[in-house]
């Protein structure tokens, strides 16, 4: 708690003043976090002070509160590329993200219990910089860091915000990727990636992590013949916290052929509690491409969820139990290209005669984007059904070859997407 007033004190965030006539002020409260490692030992204590940003009202306190975060697809491009060219990837975290924000509109907050300046009691802060549950927080972070980018010499990548690139005279390039307080960097040129890291501690607090080690709950780990990434303790902490680590593994996270249905008729399991294991579930998705399917199927019943549900959550819940240590390797040698993969399925879903759009893109012989939907509208045909998802994989196809163009991966000729519908192909 000390450490964080003298973080806010020391980076100019308030001034005390009195509360002028007309205005509110805005309560705080303190809140604490244990930070852990990839091997689930205490890294850090961490004292937040937060504002109670649900008291203020929109376009009254706030307007715009946007604030970009990479996509995870992007963040795997620049894995798999880093594999590919044999470079390393670094990580910043940022101390007091919100702190550094600069605020347009005029806030104040009460002094925070403990602290209370002495003859000043009646007395409240003026905020200059945001601070953490402000609604406009994340904007004012994000303005400030994309402008210090700019300065610098960074080009914004118009297909992903949070993407900025340098190259120099001599053509290497410096590739950063920004989530929030987290950031990761990698480059051909050493001197570069330095000065970086240099100039970043001294317009901002950082904290040097060193190579990408731990990454929103992802392992990284770089090895001499490409990039490994898992989530072994966070599925681990799942199957834990659903009481399913003792459980008997099985071959597919759904018997195939299975399909799932509202099961009006059936008995109603705890809704709550449903929802926690899927959304548990929806995050493990990032590195396990083969969970996409399933947990894109009982994400469905969410609102009315049955013992059918349940059994079915607990089925992936006891392949994951058998396969915690599965991942992605980008290999050093893999494919150069990007390869594509979509399929679809016809009238799949019971109740409305949707169908399951799918695709898989792989680059350095790793997938690094992929997706399991229904599809919005009702197909007349399996033609149609199939034509919907390949539109849908062109579109991110499309997409990716625009980041992977400003991350310097130039790709000759097209991209061939692989299908399984001759009467599509032919369309």
């Amino acid at each position: 708690m000390d450490s964080e007033i003298e973080s806010i004190e020391k980076n100019g965030t308030w001034i005390l003043t009195d509360l002028p006539a007309g205005a509110k002020k805005i309560g705080v409260k303190w809140v604490y976090k244990t930070k852990l490692n990839k091997h689930g030992e205490i890294e850090k204590y961490k004292a937040h002070l937060v504002a109670k940003g649900y008291v203020q009202e929109y376009e009254i306190d706030y307007s715009e509160v946007f604030a970009p975060v990479a996509r995870m697809d992007t963040v795997r491009m620049i894995l798999a590329l880093a594999a590919q060219r044999s470079w390393v990837v670094y990580q910043l975290d940022v101390k007091s993200t919100f702190l550094q924000g600069e605020l347009a509109e005029d806030i104040y907050v009460e002094q925070p219990k403990g602290y209370v300046q002495k003859g000043a009691a009646d007395k409240v802060y003026k905020l200059k910089k945001a601070l953490y549950g402000l609604k406009q927080a994340p904007r004012a972070w994000f303005s400030r860091i994309e402008a210090y980018f700019l300065r610098e010499g960074f080009e914004r990548c118009h297909s992903d915000q949070t993407l900025f690139i340098k190259t120099n005279n001599g053509g290497n390039i410096l590739i950063v990727s920004l989530y929030v307080d987290d950031l990761i960097y990698t480059g051909d040129n050493m001197v570069m990636i330095e000065e970086f890291k240099k100039s970043m501690m001294r317009e901002f607090e950082m904290s040097n992590l060193g190579k990408m080690k731990y990454f929103l709950g992802i392992e990284v780990l770089q090895l001499s013949d490409g990039i490994f990434i898992d989530q072994k303790k966070y599925a681990m902490d799942v199957l834990k916290r659903f009481g399913m680590e003792g459980s008997n593994a099985v071959l597919n996270p759904i018997v195939p052929g299975f399909k799932i249905s509202k099961d009006e008729t059936g008995v109603e399991v705890d809704a709550t509690f449903y929802k926690q294991i899927v959304g548990s579930l929806m995050y493990l998705t990032a590195t396990r491409p083969d969970l996409m399917y399933a947990v894109s199927l009982i994400s469905r019943y969410m609102s009315q969820p049955t013992e059918l549900h349940h059994m079915a959550a607990k089925r992936i819940l006891r392949y994951v139990q058998g396969t915690v240590n599965f991942g992605i390797l980008y290999k050093k040698e893999g494919n150069r290209d990007l390869a594509a993969f979509t399929d679809s399925d016809y009238a799949g879903c019971l109740e409305d005669r949707k169908s399951t759009s799918g695709y898989a893109f792989l680059l350095s012989s790793g997938a690094v984007a992929w997706s399991s939907k229904k599809q919005p509208i009702v197909t007349l045909s399996t033609t149609e059904a199939e034509f919907v998802a390949a539109a849908v994989c062109a579109c991110q196809a499309v997409w990716m070859r625009r980041i992977l163009e400003k991350l310097g991966h130039t790709q000759d000729g097209c991209t061939t997407v692989m299908y399984d519908n001759s009467s599509t192909i032919k369309l």
